[in-house]
C-alpha cells in the first residue's frame, strides 16, 4: 500500500480478488458506516485504476484502489466495540479453521449495525480480530437468537460456504422450547411467507399465499408437562422462518415478542424466561479447502438451560 497525502492507494492481492468494491471498502475501513461508503463510491471519490466505479464492481488482482480520506461526524461513526462486549466476542469463538470460523453468537445482538444500532456483530468482531484482513457472515441469525454462526476470513472461503449454502449441503439444527405439547406427528410446516412493515420501521413476517416458499422441518425432542422442547431444520432460509412457521402450526415459541401468545407470555413469566427460546445448536458444512464435513455444536446458555430445567418440573 502507497499513501498519498491522506489518501490512501491500495493494491488488490490475490484474496481479495473477484469481491465487490463496497465490500472490499466496508472490511478494511473498520468503523465507517455503509451509508458512508456507498456515498464516497456514488461521488466518485473512490477510483480503481484511476477511474470510476460502482459499487457492485468485482475487483481484480492487480487493480489499485483509491480510498479518500474520511472524517465522521460523531452520529456517522460506527460505535467502537465495548471492553466487554470484546471479552464476550473473543471468548464465544467455538471453532477455527484456516478460511472460516465459527461463533457462539450471544442473544440480543444483532449481527449487523444499522436501523439505529450503532455496532453489530460482525462490525464489533473486525474491530475485535483486527488480525484479519477478511471477514464476511456466511449465513445470519435474528437478533435474539443465541448459538451457531459461520464467518469466513477469506473471499475463497466465503464463495464455497455460499455455494454449500445455496446447493443445501449445509446442515443447521435449532433448538426451541414452545408453549403447549407439539403432536409427534407433525413433522414438516410448509407455508409461504411475506415480510411486511409493522409501523415505526419495524419489519415483521407473515404467512401469505403470495409471499415466498418455505418449509421448516419439526421434530420433537422432549415433552414436558406444559410445553414441548423441539428440533428445527429450516430447509429455506427465510426471515423469522421458524418462529412464523411455529406460531402459524399453533405452537409459538416461548418468549417470543413478535410471534408469540398470551400463553406462551405467561408461560415464559412462570419459567423465569426473559429472551426468545431459539438457539441454533448444530451447524454441519464442508470444510473449503478440503470438503470434509465439519460438525459444531454450541451448547445451551446458562438462561435457557434454566428455564428449560423449570419447565421439565412445571406444574
Amino acid at each position: 500500500m502507497a499513501e498519498g497525502r491522506n489518501v490512501q492507494w491500495v493494491e488488490v492481492g490475490e484474496g481479495q480478488s473477484g469481491q465487490r468494491v463496497d465490500n472490499f471498502l466496508i472490511t478494511r475501513l473498520k468503523g465507517v458506516p455503509r451509508t458512508l461508503v456507498y456515498r464516497i463510491v456514488r461521488k466518485g471519490e473512490v477510483r480503481v485504476n484511476k477511474k470510476r466505479v460502482k459499487a457492485d464492481y468485482r475487483l481484480q488482482e492487480g487493480d489499485l484502489v483509491r480510498i479518500p480520506p474520511l472524517k465522521l461526524a460523531p452520529r456517522e461513526a460506527v460505535k467502537q466495540v465495548s471492553e466487554g462486549l470484546r471479552n464476550l466476542l473473543a471468548g464465544s469463538v467455538l471453532v477455527e479453521g484456516p478460511g472460516w470460523l465459527v461463533l457462539n453468537k450471544p442473544a440480543g445482538l444483532p449481527v449487523h449495525g444499522g436501523s439505529g444500532v450503532k455496532i453489530g456483530l460482525i462490525e464489533a468482531l473486525r474491530q475485535v480480530r483486527e488480525d484479519l484482513e477478511f471477514l464476511e457472515l456466511v449465513h445470519r441469525l435474528d437478533r435474539d437468537t443465541s448459538g451457531c454462526l459461520l464467518l469466513a476470513k477469506s473471499r475463497p472461503a466465503l464463495l464455497a460456504l455460499n455455494e454449500a449454502l445455496k446447493q443445501h449441503r449445509m446442515d443447521k439444527r435449532y433448538l426451541a422450547l414452545v408453549a403447549g405439547r407439539w403432536p409427534a406427528r407433525r413433522e414438516f410446516v410448509s407455508a409461504r411467507l411475506d415480510r411486511y412493515d409493522a409501523g415505526n420501521g419495524e419489519r415483521r413476517v407473515r404467512v401469505d399465499a403470495a409471499g415466498k416458499v418455505a418449509r421448516t422441518r419439526f421434530a420433537v425432542r422432549e415433552a414436558l408437562p406444559k410445553a414441548t422442547l423441539i428440533e428445527a431444520e429450516p430447509v429455506t432460509g427465510r426471515t423469522h422462518q421458524i418462529r412464523v412457521h411455529a406460531a402459524h402450526a399453533g405452537y409459538p415459541l416461548l418468549g417470543d415478542d413478535k410471534y408469540g401468545s398470551r400463553e406462551g407470555e405467561s408461560l415464559a413469566r412462570h419459567l423465569g424466561l426473559s429472551r426468545l427460546f431459539l438457539h441454533a445448536e448444530s451447524l454441519t458444512f464442508p470444510e473449503p479447502s478440503s470438503g470434509r464435513p465439519v460438525q459444531i455444536r454450541a451448547p445451551l446458555p446458562d438462561e435457557l438451560e434454566a428455564a428449560l430445567a423449570q419447565a421439565r418440573n412445571a406444574r
